[in-house]
């Protein structure tokens, strides 16, 4: 329904027929929002997974999930509307044509670099250019070891959510695989250097003494974990960075890991895990934008955006300035949704203007946010710097 209707609205601007057409949409979709919101009140979408903001819950039910992506749906397609579309070109400090075109109103989920440089329009040359000066930032040893122990963190605590509604030989399996991949990391970040583990030496050879450890043993490990676990992918959301993370894991598989190879050799074996990433992973691998986003926020999560937005132009005599905007659409007013909120698209922001700056692409650019939500009061807040502004839906 919500796609018809949406194909209707995009070509009501061109044939003025369709306009009545139009205004009885708005007036029957309105009511829908509004028992939408209050159904829908507590509950934000984060990275896929329905959370209830009141105590960050997981909420685990198919009606309010299909409920939710209609009343997204329903939104995208209203935001469309002439009322809607006067009160953007009205604000102040809003760029002009800012959501104006359809594409500008569609959802889109970030998951590699080469998606952020097709956003901002980064040529090939400037690619090149992100990729090497982001790939030895990201690629550090402490940073590898980091994103897989968040990975695997995420995915034992969704295992063992699952486990209590519905335990399978799966999940057993699973949690045993993950805390094995734990405890194998904790070998890999063994040495302290802070501490005088420095001065340790390579331990003398005993006729017992195994053999020393490679990161093939861990890729091993992922692929059994998702052989255990393939009948529950669809509930887990870490179970695609297992897949992801294993193309760094095949690059690096003859790289040595063990505390019994001395100070010396334990950093020699971290060099090369940085130079075999940096040297393998593109701008389009996932695995290297996990890396980065590790790196930028300490978290592994898809950069999802639900009102995509774009890069608009002001200025002229050459100084030229840009507005980066995007959006989204919001259940309630409550302050901690329109905090959560403003925190999501703050991730996203900063995640482009970080590689556009990497690209050294010219001009200034503001970041700012918009937040949309049915029959609240327009407003704009000031988050780390950054204005978002706070939107009323309404016929």
């Amino acid at each position: 329904m919500a796609m018809h209707l949406r194909v209707v609205f995009y070509h009501c601007s061109e044939d003025s027929n369709e306009e009545p057409l139009l205004s009885e949409w708005n007036e029957k979709a309105f009511p829908k929002l509004m028992k939408l919101t209050h159904l829908l009140k507590n509950v934000d979408l984060i990275d896929g997974r329905l959370v209830n903001i009141d105590d960050n819950s997981i909420v685990v039910d198919d009606y309010l999930e299909q409920s939710m992506h209609t009343f997204k749906s329903l939104s995208r397609v209203f935001l469309g509307s002439p009322t809607m579309q006067q009160a953007l070109k009205n604000a102040k400090a809003i760029p002009p044509l800012c959501f104006s075109k359809p594409s500008q109103r569609e959802p889109i989920t970030v998951t590699s670099i080469t998606k952020v440089c097709n956003f901002l329009n980064i040529s090939a040359q400037q690619r090149k250019l992100v990729r090497l000066a982001i790939c030895p930032q990201v690629t550090q040893h402490q940073i590898w070891t980091g994103a897989l122990e968040e990975v695997l963190i995420g995915l034992k605590s969704e295992i063992e959510f699952l486990s209590h509604h519905c335990p399978t030989k799966g999940t057993r399996m699973g949690l045993q695989i993950v805390s094995s991949c734990l405890k194998f990391l904790d070998a890999a970040n063994s040495y302290d250097p802070n501490s005088t583990s420095w001065m340790r030496l390579k331990p003398s050879k005993v006729n017992d003494s195994p053999v020393s450890d490679k990161w093939e043993d861990i890729l091993e490990m992922f692929n059994d974990l998702m052989n255990c676990l393939r009948n529950e992918k669809e509930s887990l959301l870490h179970y695609t960075k297992i897949e992801i993370m294993k193309e760094g894991l095949f690059q690096i598989r003859d790289v040595l890991i063990n505390k019994n190879i001395g100070y010396k050799e334990n950093r020699h074996q971290e060099s090369l895990v940085q130079k075999k990433l940096t040297k393998l992973l593109g701008h389009s691998s996932r695995c290297l934008f996990t890396l980065l986003l590790y790196y930028l926020y300490g978290s592994v999560g898809d950069i999802g955006v639900e009102i995509c937005g774009g890069i608009y132009e002001s200025g002229g005599d050459g100084d030229y300035k840009f507005c980066l905007c995007m959006g989204k659409i919001l259940t309630s007013n409550e302050d901690k949704m329109v905090q959560g909120g403003m925190k999501q698209l703050d991730r996203a922001l900063r995640l482009f203007k970080f590689v556009r700056e990497t690209a050294g692409m010219k001009g200034d650019l503001e970041l700012q946010g918009h937040l949309w939500c049915v029959a609240t009061e327009d407003n704009s807040l000031t988050f780390r710097g950054n204005r978002f502004f706070v939107h009323g839906m309404r016929l």
